[in-house]
């Protein structure tokens, strides 16, 4: 059963990573959430407006404001934010390329000084719009107001686009490919959307999101009338915002208030600034379990004060919990281990007929009181519950930057040593925990091996070998905080397959 145990994640892990490299090319990220400045090239980034009869800006300029724990990069003549950089997150940068852009005429801003309250004015023949942001330092929310003033002796009819962000779908590769996400919430419903598809719904929406594997941004009008769109710019980039129409009488002027969060995918904090919003953190097919161990995580974290203690109290108190399962699993496999003579004497004597031999295998079992079929219990449970971690883990803004031991980076590889150049697989690092843990999952296979015989005991010997060198392959990569709980795991399955050995 533990074979199985191993197959089966095994297995799992390997179509996760292969899926998600597969599907890179549909669902891109930034690598590392760095975007270079020059990444966007004149064809691809999005056309700059011609100049209203007062501009104070060129194309190009842009300017920093900062906050206390984040920088605002402004593009200037579009009043658009190109970045947000934050500070207590070793400077992560958040490409959203044109954050709140207005994209219906061809206009460039002239502004104010750049503050919590920032203004940005267009004026030519027909209008003045007026863009003012109202950066909030205590929740990661900025108001946004857009104020259309109609000049013109008769009505005015506009057709506007706020874009929340657009996306280089070339940007990055590999696992964390699948990261990145355009979600839309249409009343009832939330619709996470394929990047490489063009997507406006009939109905109004009530808010989009972006986000990308540990920020995101969040916009919701306030006003009725609004739908979310999804559309591509060219080949490799698609843009996502909000779409509004409306007359304004002569004279008149309209005002558009918008709430936006931008910051981490804190769950408690965005569902404390609107409940309805918590749905746009999403970890797949596990996201009730994932969200039940990041909620124990950060309890065990307020008591240790280390998200690596934290992690590995975690660990023992996940395998405590299955303990009698896994207790009992381990008792049948010690049990069917000691029948092995005797099912290999059967094999010998029914080799010719398979059908008799089930039968006879499954007749001892039932002499012996074995339930071959015990450890499918804890299997059941323990798959979730680490692909559920697997998902938490890697998303965790909390890791980041996390010390633990030699770790600098638990939301990365240990890197114990960093080699002078790269070298195959290993590339330019030693990660010491995978090979910790292949170390301890082949004293594992060790004392899960039965004392088969012939042609059953040479499996025995190169699936003990294989798995380790499997999961190794598999972790070697993979973020230091994941692979410290399954060490522990095995660890721990280690000491109690010894204490259980010792005991017969």
């Amino acid at each position: 059963m533990e074979k199985r145990l191993f197959l089966a994640i095994a297995l799992s892990l390997f179509i996760v990573i292969s899926w998600s490299m597969l599907t890179s090319k549909f669902y891109p990220i930034e690598n590392k959430g760095i975007m270079n400045k020059d990444t966007l090239d004149a064809r691809d980034a999005p056309s700059l407006p011609i100049a209203g009869p007062e501009i104070s800006f060129q194309e190009g300029d842009e300017e920093a404001f900062s906050q206390d724990d984040r920088t605002h990069i402004f593009d200037l003549p579009t009043a658009a934010i190109k970045a947000t950089i934050f500070k207590n997150y070793q400077d992560y940068r958040f490409n959203l390329t044109n954050a709140f852009l207005w994209d219906q005429d061809k206009v460039l801003f002239s502004t104010s000084n750049l503050g919590d309250e920032t203004t940005f004015i267009y004026q030519d023949d027909e209008k003045v719009i007026t863009k003012i942001y109202n950066f909030h330092k205590f929740n990661n929310t900025i108001e946004l107001r857009l104020k259309i003033k109609n000049l013109k002796p008769s009505q005015l009819y506009i057709k506007p686009k706020l874009v929340l962000a657009t996306i280089n779908l070339k940007e990055g590769d590999g696992l964390y490919a699948r990261f990145r996400e355009a979600v839309i919430g249409n009343k009832d419903k939330l619709v996470r959307l394929n990047l490489r598809k063009a997507y406006s719904p009939i109905e109004e929406s009530r808010f989009i999101a972006y986000r990308d594997r540990y920020f995101c941004a969040i916009i919701e009008p306030q006003q009725p009338g609004f739908r979310g769109f999804l559309q591509k710019i060219e080949r490799d980039y698609a843009r996502i915002g909000v779409a509004y129409e409306t007359n304004i009488e002569p004279g008149m002027e309209k005002e558009l208030n918008f709430l936006i969060y931008l910051g981490p995918q804190d769950l408690q904090l965005i569902s404390s600034i609107m409940p309805h919003w918590k749905n746009i953190i999403y970890y797949g097919i596990f996201d009730g379990i994932s969200k039940f161990l990041l909620k124990a995580l950060t309890f065990l974290h307020s008591i240790t004060k280390n998200w690596g203690l934290a992690i590995v109290f975690l660990s023992i108190a996940i395998y405590f919990i299955l303990y009698p399962l896994t207790l009992k699993q381990l008792n049948s496999m010690k049990k069917m281990q000691e029948l092995q003579p005797r099912v290999e004497q059967l094999r010998q004597a029914y080799k010719n007929n398979p059908q008799k031999l089930n039968k006879e295998i499954l007749e001892l079992y039932r002499q012996e009181k074995i339930n071959p079929f015990g450890g499918c219990l804890p299997l059941l449970l323990q798959i979730p519950i680490f692909f559920a971690l697997y998902q938490a883990l890697m998303r965790s803004l909390y890791l980041k930057g996390a010390r633990f031991l030699w770790i600098k980076d638990l939301s990365g590889p240990d890197k114990l040593f960093v080699l002078p150049k790269e070298m195959p697989f290993l590339g330019n690092e030693i990660n010491l925990l995978p090979i910790l843990m292949m170390a301890i999952m082949f004293f594992q296979q060790k004392f899960s091996q039965s004392s088969a015989v012939g042609e059953a005991a040479e499996q025995q010997k190169i699936m003990g070998i294989i798995f380790p060198l499997l999961f190794g392959v598999i972790f070697y990569h993979m973020p230091a905080g994941l692979v410290l709980y399954w060490f522990l795991n095995s660890a721990l399955m280690v000491l109690n397959q010894a204490r259980i050995k010792g005991r017969h």
